[in-house]
């Protein structure tokens, strides 16, 4: 069985592809990966992080005022109710047909259509 070894790049390698993901070379990260071939997928994610300016990894930035956070959390908790009485509804429906069914049976209709009419 072969060991696999770990590849070691130097630090200016590592800032070179650094700064040329961030001047535009490349319009990708795996176009930097593929044209130096390294092979690690996570590899040169490491180094932006370690040496980038953190422009090329993807972030989310969420700005909420006050209120729209005191709004979140009504509309979340709103969401809950809203559910919660959806899923009470449902289970007093099926209470509700299965009532139905056994007044039909012991009142002697195979149908609970027929008993409707």
């Amino acid at each position: 069985m072969k060991t696999k070894s770990a590849i070691r790049y130097s630090e200016s390698f590592k800032l070179r592809v650094v700064r040329e993901l961030e001047d535009g070379r490349f319009e990708t990260i795996t176009q930097a990966r593929r044209h130096y071939g390294i092979s690690g997928t996570r590899t040169i994610h490491g180094w932006l992080k370690e040496f980038g300016k953190n422009s090329m990894l993807p972030k989310v930035v969420r700005v909420e005022t006050p209120e729209e956070q005191i709004e979140l959390k009504r509309l979340r908790e709103r969401v809950k109710q809203l559910e919660k009485a959806v899923a009470d509804q449902f289970i007093a429906s099926e209470v509700e047909k299965s009532f139905l069914e056994i007044a039909c049976e012991r009142a002697g209709y195979d149908d609970v259509e027929e008993f409707k009419k």
